[in-house]
């Protein structure tokens, strides 16, 4: 029996620690803050209550895998999930406006086809095809497996298999990026846009995004999309509570400011109050600076992926509305309202210069759960928009986007109670990330999107969540787990989850 001390209360932590303690190891916590879950928290006000990270869940395969390999009780045992139907409604800018079916491609491109015209459905099921291939190319690698030592070749190589764009007099080109894909296999500027929200979505730059990028819009439409009774919170609170069966220790409050070695190797951790903890293993939930602050340190050895940059990554704003007056019968879950100028609010958000775009596209979630409201005749909205790091929303941004919102929530306006911003800052605070930012996902076919091994140069220590590999993303914290407890349990051999 090993002693691993976990830094860090996030889910991609609590996965590794819930399995490493399954596996016979003596698991302690020590988190800075004075609860659990990282990004999935709430705000509660006034008997209002929201997620104040991601507001759906994608992949629930991942924390049912989890569930299954830690103990007796399934995930539903311990939550309540619900798949979304439709899956997304989508308001583009001329107006048109697209209900998504929940994991049913013909269903999808009838949809597509009634809202933008014959062949749009053809086009984007074609496209989604291709986007298959990509994730059977991409998915045990990018997901599944440690990160390959000849990690330049998923750099390299690109999954998605373009097909080719013909001009007269002129030699063939094929896409290698989102924008080429939505103007030259898509051709329709509605549904580039589909396809550009997705990357945006997830912190990355639809104009550059690597087309290996396609996978994103194929996970949601492919296994859908998911809610969870009481809020994205319940999902964390049922793995810390698996987590405590299994007789792991969280010790809250406890923020670590050093990372012990002795020859070479981890032997433990230093609390702020002084406490050294003896470890045989210390597994890292934190962005990567912070890392190398704890170990005194880079974390990397040279010819390693190297650790991305916090400033470089986009963050969120997240706009809360208390609403009088009850949520009306038929209410989609998920409303996606489009920017008018996708790359005008591109350009803004990765431009470096924080602050809200003049036009931004939101994801606005109603859900329908009575657990979230103080009776029946009120609603919990929450619209979710990328914004560059250091973004502070002023009155007139807020004023802003709730005016965009209404195309999601008819007469939003009139029925606001209250309204609360939760920024970049906000994020900093719960993650440690500078500026608020927020990992992507691993992305093959650019080395800028891969991320660095769950192990490192330091014998004993690891990394997991979203700054390591496999990326950013709740079903990417779960794997990112299992890859971690693999490597500390098999040993260096250890390859890929089962």
């Amino acid at each position: 029996m090993a002693r691993i001390a976990v830094i860090g209360a996030g889910m991609g932590a609590m996965a590794a620690a819930a399995r490493l303690a399954v596996a016979g190891h003596d698991v302690e916590v020590h988190e800075r803050t004075e609860t659990y879950g990282g990004a999935l928290g709430q705000y509660r006000r006034d008997g209002f209550t929201f997620d104040t990270g991601p507001g759906l869940l994608t992949l629930p395969a991942v924390p049912r895998d989890l569930f299954l390999k830690t103990g007796r009780e399934a995930l539903e045992d311990r939550v309540h999930l619900t798949e979304t139907e439709p899956a997304v409604r989508h308001v583009f800018a001329d107006g048109a406006q697209a209900d998504l079916p929940h994991t049913s491609r013909a269903q999808v491109a009838a949809a597509l086809d009634t809202a933008l015209g014959g062949g749009a459905g053809q086009r984007w099921g074609a496209f989604l095809n291709r986007a298959r291939d990509a994730w059977d190319r991409s998915r045990r690698p990018l997901l599944e497996e440690t990160l390959w030592p000849n990690w330049q070749v998923l750099a390299e190589r690109e999954p998605y298999p373009a097909e080719p764009w013909r001009r007269p007099l002129r030699r063939e080109r094929r896409a290698t990026t989102l924008a080429e894909i939505g103007a030259w296999e898509l051709r329709d500027t509605r549904l580039a846009a589909l396809l550009g929200q997705y990357a945006l979505a997830a912190g990355l730059d639809p104009r550059t995004a690597p087309a290996g990028a396609a996978i994103l819009p194929y996970l949601e439409q492919t296994f859908g999309l998911w809610s969870v009774r009481g809020g994205m919170r319940a999902l964390a609170t049922a793995l810390y509570e698996r987590c405590v069966e299994r007789k792991v220790r969280f010790v809250l409050g406890s923020e670590v400011t050093a990372i012990r070695t002795e020859e070479g190797r981890v032997t433990g951790l230093v609390t702020a109050d002084g406490t050294r903890v003896d470890a045989d293993h210390v597994v890292a939930g934190v962005p990567p600076s912070v890392l190398d602050a704890l170990l005194g340190a880079p974390a990397r050895a040279a010819g390693e992926v190297p650790a991305q940059r916090e400033t470089d990554r986009a963050s969120r704003l997240l706009v809360l509305f208390a609403l009088d007056g009850g949520r009306p019968p038929g209410t989609v879950h998920r409303t996606v309202v489009h920017s008018r100028d996708a790359k005008a609010e591109a350009a803004h958000v990765f431009g470096g210069a924080p602050g809200v775009a003049a036009d931004p596209t939101l994801t606005v979630d109603r859900p329908d759960d009575p657990e979230l409201v103080p009776g029946p005749g009120h609603e919990a909205v929450a619209v979710r928009l990328t914004v560059a790091p250091g973004t502070e929303p002023t009155k007139a941004d807020l004023d802003r986007i709730t005016a965009r919102a209404e195309a999601a929530v008819p007469g939003l306006a009139g029925r606001v109670r209250w309204r609360h911003a939760l920024t970049p800052a906000d994020i900093a605070r719960i993650t440690g990330a500078p500026g608020g930012a927020v990992p992507a996902p691993a992305l093959a076919a650019d080395g800028a999107l891969l991320h660095p091994a769950n192990s490192t140069r330091v014998p004993g220590l690891f990394t997991v969540g979203g700054w390591s590999h496999p990326g950013g993303g709740l079903p990417h914290a779960g794997m990112s787990g299992a890859l971690v407890a693999g490597l500390i349990v098999e040993g260096p051999e250890f390859t890929g989850s089962t």
